[in-house]
């Protein structure tokens, strides 16, 4: 029996696909504590492409650009956290998508505190 090859078809990623990885590669990240609101704003009240915390835009080229919008622990070094979440959500859309990245713009919008510690003005 002989076989023959036929050509690979297209796979098109949601951008919801994509928003999903980002957010749950982002919250494996120690020191993150979750996803922030994004702020609003006249130009971005109609976007398509905006999930909780993240903003995803993918180029002609198929380069994706993310930025996402993060709300970290207390007691965590922000630039380094910052650093990690870029690495491992790059990493994460090249690896499983096999999509060119961009870049990944961290954004953090807020610190949690423990409940228990009173902050001194």
């Amino acid at each position: 029996m002989a076989t023959t090859e036929r050509p690979p078809g297209k796979t098109t990623i949601a951008p919801g696909v994509l928003a999903t990885i980002i957010k749950l590669t982002a919250l494996q990240v120690d020191g993150v504590s979750r996803l922030a609101q994004i702020p609003s704003s006249v130009n971005t009240l109609f976007s398509r492409n905006r999930d909780d915390g993240v903003e995803i835009t993918v180029e002609e080229d198929g380069r994706v650009y993310a930025d996402l919008h993060l709300i970290l622990t207390d007691k965590v070094e922000i630039r380094q956290t910052s650093k990690k979440v870029q690495d491992e959500v790059s990493e994460a859309i090249s690896k499983m998508v096999g999509m060119d990245v961009g870049s990944i713009n961290v954004h953090i919008e807020d610190i949690d505190y423990q409940n228990n510690q009173s902050i001194e003005a």
